[in-house]
């Protein structure tokens, strides 16, 4: 620049203009001194005031926990549709007889008795309730006098001409009994009896399975599953012989045994449908049929969780997933702002998670676009526990595409990974599971799954506990996640900066 400039009309033109470079200079030092993964201090506190008062009002007591097919939900779906429709977006259900709300059937099943008694000529042995249990999802099921099949540890060898029509009795195997049990009803079992060691094992079977489970209707509806301990059950069909199948169990060419004794299972259940939805909104981009970005979210949390004798039972679930759900929003925003797009982009808050990721299955068995043009899709869960400058976990990390454009942005962004040993474990046990099984590109980012102490501390104290109250946030990792997932998006969004192959 010419300084002389500075000095032409005089005084007042020199100071204007010498206050307009200072304030030229000062916007210049905020860019340099916020690095490119990062908001300057303002934009990072005004975010924060949002994420608080999103996950505060989601987590709140009017809220009741947001268990399915409760008033929680409807107030939670409404919630989140409106923050979306004030941020620019339409529904993205592609079905104008459900816009924004796409249902989802479910069940919901209470164990209320059942019972088990062994025949063996005429003898009648019914087993001790402390003893044995039954489980079947309709509201009742009776399979009487039926013979039964003793298995040991066998299940892979046996084919359906040999299991079809018997009541299996298997050895229970920590770890594996449920992929058994499962292959035995896919043959044709009429029932399974599990036999376990002790008391003990019975009571913590019903104490996982003696309460409300939501699910899917389905065939495995039909299913009756039981439970006995080896002494309740020997002494049933006798024990010398109980001693001496324990015995062949463990041998190398041990072969399935038809007893001489039959069984009469009997379970009751309290079973009804509830009503509940995903919900899905749609920003649309400027480049139809070039593909779409999702972005999803689990709403659902468990409503009163905590033991009956506990004065405040209410699990809020602030961290799991308000926080989750309210960083999508918030990104969602940005977004918005930062755009238009050439690609659309949507977001998912998927119902049901808690009960096996039950949502996200509805969404890729009954998709608003075919799954294969989703490009991305990021999910967002439990995010608010870990501090700025944590390691990003990467869930999902080298089973999609994403793998270069990630690194790019986080190399970008100066972040850093988080050893993949910690972040693997998690892979089953959020929605972007249900969508890898379908082929979509859906992966975790997330400090919360980087940071061991922070989601230990969380694992051993909060999740899924009354514990998980807003007062409980750490937003610092959070903020930082949503400008890294914001450089992606924005990326992924582009056409040009994303060219398909």
């Amino acid at each position: 620049m010419d300084r002389r400039v500075m000095h032409q009309g005089g005084k007042l033109i020199s100071g204007m203009k010498a206050l307009a470079a200072t304030v030229a200079l000062a916007l210049l030092s905020g860019c340099v001194t916020t690095p490119v993964g990062q908001y300057s201090k303002q934009e990072s506190a005004q975010i924060a005031q949002r994420l608080t008062t999103d996950i505060g009002m989601l987590a709140s007591e009017e809220f009741g926990g947001r268990r399915p097919g409760t008033a929680g939900e409807d107030l939670t779906l409404d919630y989140v549709r409106k923050n979306l429709e004030s941020a620019g977006y339409v529904s993205g259900t592609n079905d104008p007889a459900n816009p924004w709300r796409a249902p989802v059937e479910l069940v919901s099943t209470r164990p209320e008795g059942g019972s088990m008694e062994i025949v063996l000529g005429r003898k009648r042995i019914v087993l001790p309730p402390e003893q044995s249990v039954v489980y079947s999802a309709r509201k009742r099921t009776l399979v009487e006098q039926a013979p039964i099949l003793f298995v040991g540890f066998e299940s892979e060898t046996l084919g359906e001409d040999v299991i079809r029509g018997n009541v299996i009795a298997m050895l229970a195997e920590p770890g594996v009994s449920p992929q058994r049990r499962s292959d035995f009803f896919d043959k044709g079992a009429a029932a399974v009896i599990t036999l376990v060691e002790t008391e003990d094992d019975v009571a913590s079977v019903k104490a996982s399975r003696n309460r409300e489970r939501l699910s899917r209707p389905s065939k495995n509806d039909d299913f009756l599953s039981a439970y006995a301990t080896y002494g309740a059950f020997g002494n049933a069909i006798g024990n010398a012989e109980w001693t001496k199948l324990l015995a062949q169990a463990q041998e190398d060419e041990f072969s399935p045994v038809t007893l001489k004794a039959e069984v009469t299972l009997e379970a009751l259940t309290d079973r009804h449908d509830v009503r509940t939805a995903n919900l899905i909104g749609m920003l649309p981009g400027t480049k139809p049929g070039t593909g779409a970005v999702l972005l999803l979210a689990h709403w659902d949390h468990l409503g009163d969780c905590g033991p009956l004798e506990d004065a405040d039972r209410l699990c809020n679930g602030a961290v799991d997933n308000a926080s989750g759900v309210s960083l999508m929003m918030e990104l969602a925003r940005q977004l918005s702002a930062s755009g238009p797009h050439d690609r659309d982009i949507y977001v998912l808050a998927t119902t049901a998670e808690e009960w096996g990721l039950i949502g996200a299955e509805a969404f890729a068995e009954s998709p608003p676009i075919p799954l294969e043009t989703i490009v991305a899709a990021f999910n967002f869960d439990t995010v608010a526990i870990a501090r700025s400058g944590s390691p990003v976990g990467f869930v999902g990390e080298g089973r999609t595409r994403l793998d270069d454009v990630v690194r790019e942005v986080m190399g970008e962004a100066a972040r850093e990974f988080a050893d993949r040993e910690l972040t693997e474990q998690f892979i089953r046990r959020q929605d972007a599971w249900a969508l890898l099984q379908h082929d979509v590109p859906a992966v975790v980012l997330s400090t919360a799954f980087g940071d061991k102490a922070a989601l230990d501390s969380y694992l051993i104290g909060r999740y899924h506990r009354a514990a998980d109250n807003p007062d409980t946030l750490e937003l610092g990792g959070a903020i930082e996640d949503l400008k890294l997932h914001q450089m992606l998006v924005e990326r992924i969004a582009s056409t040009t900066r994303y060219p398909l192959p």
